[in-house]
């Protein structure tokens, strides 16, 4: 190979490796503008996600409650409020219609309880929780909870007119209580649906205040259908109470 072909080669090689220097350059910044590309991709992200979060962050600062409504605070009722008279209860039941008459004369402090409670709509919505079929016939109701444990949110007493030979006829409208506590009564009451004798505890007997006018059928049926297989008290039939007005 002669001089001039040597130095051709040279300068034909040379300029290969310019062409893949500068394709490999080329090649670089295209690699690191597809980098800052992504990196500036993910910093504008970041800082939307900043923004979002920086717009919704707790300050610590916590939202008003909602408005609730105060619970309701009941006294016992002033006796005065029966008037010394007679009045006329309708309870609507599930079961049928049941109208009594309230002595409040004779139970001035029950009855002054039943009747407020009545125009509170207290009892609407309550179920008649207990039924007793055997020595004693009464069905017991004005429960809240349905359980036997619920009330009016007071408690009050003395024991008013109750029978002195502890016989409380078919028919019968009184005041259930707790045993041996003569101002345990409330709001819960029960129905004689057959002569009943229940006798008196330390404290004496059950607040009578008044006798039922009609409905005494209705209780028939109820005690007719007998008490929830496995239960102790809970009547078959459901009786709640729907309304109750007095008058």
């Amino acid at each position: 190979m002669s001089t001039k072909q040597r130095e051709r080669e040279y300068a034909r090689k040379r300029n290969e490796k310019w062409v893949a220097h500068q394709a490999a350059v080329r090649a670089r910044k295209r690699r690191q503008q597809v980098v800052a590309g992504v990196v500036l991709g993910a910093l504008a992200l970041v800082a939307v996600v900043l923004l979002v979060l920086e717009a919704t962050r707790d300050d610590g600062v916590q939202p008003e409650p909602e408005a609730t409504e105060p619970a309701i605070t009941r006294e016992v009722p002033d006796p005065a409020l029966a008037e010394g008279r007679t009045w006329t209860a309708a309870l609507t039941t599930t079961a049928g219609e049941i109208t009594m008459d309230l002595d409040g004369a004779a139970a001035p402090q029950a009855v002054a309880s039943f009747v407020t409670l009545a125009a509170e709509g207290f009892f609407d919505g309550t179920t008649c929780h207990r039924l007793t079929v055997e020595n004693i016939y009464v069905l017991q109701c004005g429960d809240p909870t349905g359980t036997g444990t619920g009330g009016p949110g007071y408690a009050f007493g003395p024991i008013e007119n109750a029978p002195a030979d502890g016989i409380y006829p078919a028919g019968t409208i009184a005041m259930a209580r707790p045993a041996n506590d003569a101002s345990g009564n409330g709001s819960q009451f029960f129905l004689v649906y057959a002569d009943s004798e229940i006798p008196a505890d330390s404290v004496g007997g059950y607040t009578v205040l008044g006798t039922i006018t009609a409905g005494l059928d209705v209780l028939d049926a109820v005690a007719a259908a007998g008490i929830v297989e496995g239960t102790e008290y809970t009547p078959a039939l459901d009786v709640t109470i729907e309304g109750v007005e007095t008058q």
